[in-house]
């Protein structure tokens, strides 16, 4: 049987050549949850920096969880370097290939307004039909998890902005790709009913039977932090949740950015679900003091040879609004950033017993994971890059329709729009855009007769209903802000 020690192995012997350590971080918080970080420095400067937090019942599993993020993110660049880019328009290529073998862009879903041309030249990198195996295009900004991936592709030709959603990893290709649609369908659901659009469903986990999860609810009452379970979306036959809290005394908490940490998680088995979105929220505020907390406060977390990789690189460029918001939190106390949540992440509006939630247990192995998650995502095309360097694998998975990042970056189609109109928001509408702010939601056809006709976003309200809480959606990489006081120039986009 191979140990926990041997997969965390294995994984390190897929990455690129490079220094790697990781640091034991549960003592910097009092949840009992064990958090690893781990990282990885290309002294050659082959390979961009990279960090990685993992969390678990124990301090093995979440180093496993650790180094198989790290091998996430290291796996997939090194492939997409192996990759032959194609330049072509959409409608060039569905001449050429055929339009089952080009993802049309307008189906993975853009932000409201852009601009697209199909007949307009773009990068596109190839994938593979999961559940054929055929080679499908897709425009090389969704095939990748991270804009320096991309470095010779101009930005300014990018339909969306390069993100993590889809990403999988895990010694198999099935346990890769099941993750990878777990979290699609994890982002998917909460994408409006998270965070800023938080409907306040507060799940009532007296059901609860797992043992570990009783006894971590338990323990996090017992320090006085209060846990407050929250329900996202049944969409799928999925439990879409995710967890938020606070220090009970405001004076108790390690650091006050700790308030705004949270987990989540989608799964069949509503027990997976909560234990999983339970641990994520206890490493998440482990994680918040590490990448946000000053340097004198997170200096001791680590040791020398770990400040060594990390100072030997300058801090990467940041996004602007992402930087400047998290650098005004990190000013606020406990207090003061708990009652900028209490309206909207810490909302209490409604309850909803766990035992009502879905629950399809039984699903113990990645094979049987993946194979009924691709039968709820019956009629949606699923599309992969697969990165298998035999001891690791990670993917990238792409599923055309389902919907992401709305209130950050405005990406919304039919769906979405759906369920903001039943909802009763005036975010959205239907029709031409009313007024100046609001900008036409881009739809296939099928989106257009699912809707009935056009739609629209009101961007400016979305920037306004999000507001103080950007932060939420997209952070600075670990340490910018701290190094930034520290003296460090930043490059801020």
């Amino acid at each position: 049987m191979t140990t926990l020690d041997e997969v965390t192995a294995g994984l390190d012997a897929a990455l690129p050549p490079g220094d790697v350590g990781d640091a034991v971080l549960t003592g910097a918080d009092r949840t009992g949850v064990a958090v690893v970080a781990a990282d990885h420095a290309d002294p050659a400067g082959e390979w961009p920096r990279s960090g990685a937090f993992g969390y678990g019942l124990s301090v093995e599993r979440a180093r496993v969880a650790a180094h198989a993020e790290l091998a996430e993110e290291m796996l997939l660049s090194r492939h997409l370097r192996t990759l032959e880019p194609v330049r072509a328009s959409y409608t060039e290529l569905r001449g050429s290939r055929g339009a089952d073998r080009v993802a049309d862009p307008v189906s993975l879903v853009l932000p409201a307004g852009t601009a697209y041309d199909p007949d307009r030249p773009r990068w596109w990198l190839p994938t593979t039909r999961w559940r054929t195996g055929e080679e499908v295009l897709v425009p090389a900004e969704f095939a990748a998890a991270y804009p320096v991936d991309l470095d010779w592709q101009p930005a300014g030709e990018r339909l969306a902005t390069v993100i993590t959603n889809g990403c999988g990893a895990g010694d198999t290709v099935e346990r890769a790709v099941a993750h990878a649609l777990g979290e699609l369908l994890q982002r998917d659901g909460n994408a409006t009913a998270f965070r800023a659009l938080d409907r306040g469903v507060v799940i009532d986990t007296d059901g609860v039977t797992d043992p570990d999860t009783r006894r971590l609810l338990d323990h996090l009452a017992d320090v006085g932090i209060t846990v407050i379970p929250k329900l996202a979306s049944t969409a799928f036959g999925v439990t879409d949740l995710h967890v938020v809290g606070y220090d009970t005394d405001v004076a108790d908490a390690p650091h006050p950015v700790t308030v705004t940490a949270a987990g989540e998680a989608a799964d069949p088995d509503r027990e997976v679900a909560l234990q999983k979105a339970l641990l994520e929220f206890c490493s998440a505020r482990v994680r918040k003091i590490v990448a946000h907390a000053d340097l004198d406060t997170v200096r001791p977390l680590f040791d020398a040879r770990y400040w060594e990789r990390e100072l030997a690189h300058p801090v990467p460029p940041q996004e602007r609004r992402a930087f400047e918001a998290m650098t005004d939190w990190t000013s606020r106390g406990a207090g003061e950033l708990r009652d900028l949540l209490a309206p909207t992440v810490l909302s209490r509006r409604e309850t909803v017993a766990f035992t009502d939630l879905p629950h399809t247990p039984g699903l113990d192995t990645p094979a049987a994971q993946l194979d009924d998650l691709l039968a709820r995502l019956d009629g949606f095309d699923v599309l992969a890059l697969v990165a298998d360097a035999g001891s690791a694998v990670t993917t990238k998975v792409i599923v055309p329709g389902l919907e992401v990042e709305t209130m950050s970056y405005g990406r919304i189609g039919a769906r979405g729009v759906e369920r903001l109109l039943e909802r009763g928001s005036d975010l959205v509408g239907l029709g031409a855009p009313p007024h100046p702010g609001a900008a036409p939601v881009l739809l296939t056809a099928e989106g257009r007769e699912r809707l009935g006709g056009d739609a629209w976003l009101d961007r400016a309200a979305v920037d306004r209903t999000v507001g103080e809480l950007y932060p939420l959606y997209r952070e600075p990489t670990r340490h910018a802000v701290a190094r930034a006081a520290a003296g460090e120039a930043v490059d801020l986009r």
